[in-house]
C-alpha cells in the first residue's frame, strides 16, 4: 500500500508518515500529541478526534514506531491508546484485554490484517494493525464500534500539520 511506505526525508515532526483521518473530514475537534524519547526522536503521535464537545475524545489512533516503549504493554493490560482515552473521559475503572482476534480486512485491492481487542468494557472498540514500515496503527472509539469503512477514511497526514509554530 503506497500510504504505509517511509518518508524519504526527515519531515519537522515525527520521522514516519502518520495515519489518521484528515482533521477536515471529521466534524468535531482535533488534538494532536507527540511522545518524545531523550535523544529527541518521536516515539510515537497520538490524535484524539473529539465529537463530544470537550466533554472527552470518541476516538484516538496512535501510530507508534518500532522501539516505541508505549508499545511494550504486559500481557492483559490494555494498549497505550485506551488507557489515553480512559485517562481523557476520567474514566477510572479498570480495564483488562479480554481476547484479541485477527481479521482480514480489504483495503482497496490490498489484504489488511487487523487485531480486533476485546476489553473487559463494552463502550470501547479497540483495533491494531501493522504497517509495512512497522509503524503499529491502534484506534481506540468509546461507544462507537470501529466497522471497516473506517479504515478508507484513514491517510497519512502532512508533516506539516506536526511542525512547531
Amino acid at each position: 500500500m503506497s500510504f504505509l511506505r517511509r518518508r524519504s526525508a526527515t519531515p519537522a515532526g515525527p520521522e514516519f508518515d502518520v495515519l489518521a483521518m484528515d482533521p477536515g473530514d471529521w466534524p468535531g475537534n482535533l488534538g494532536a500529541g507527540l511522545l518524545p524519547a531523550p535523544d529527541g526522536t518521536c516515539q510515537g503521535v497520538f490524535l484524539r478526534y473529539d465529537l463530544f464537545g470537550g466533554r472527552g475524545p470518541a476516538m484516538i489512533i496512535g501510530n507508534l514506531p518500532e522501539g516505541s516503549p508505549a508499545r511494550e504493554v504486559p500481557e492483559g493490560q490494555v494498549p497505550f491508546e485506551v488507557a489515553q482515552l480512559l485517562l481523557a473521559l476520567e474514566n477510572d475503572e479498570e480495564v483488562t484485554v479480554v481476547s484479541t482476534e485477527d481479521v482480514p480486512v480489504m483495503q482497496g485491492d490490498n489484504l489488511l490484517i487487523v487485531r480486533r481487542v476485546k476489553l473487559s468494557e463494552g463502550r470501547i472498540s479497540c483495533v491494531q494493525f501493522d504497517r509495512s514500515d512497522n509503524v503499529l496503527v491502534t484506534i481506540a472509539a468509546w461507544d462507537r464500534p470501529i466497522t471497516d469503512d473506517l479504515y478508507a477514511l484513514l491517510k497519512p497526514l502532512p508533516a506539516e500539520l506536526f511542525q512547531q509554530g
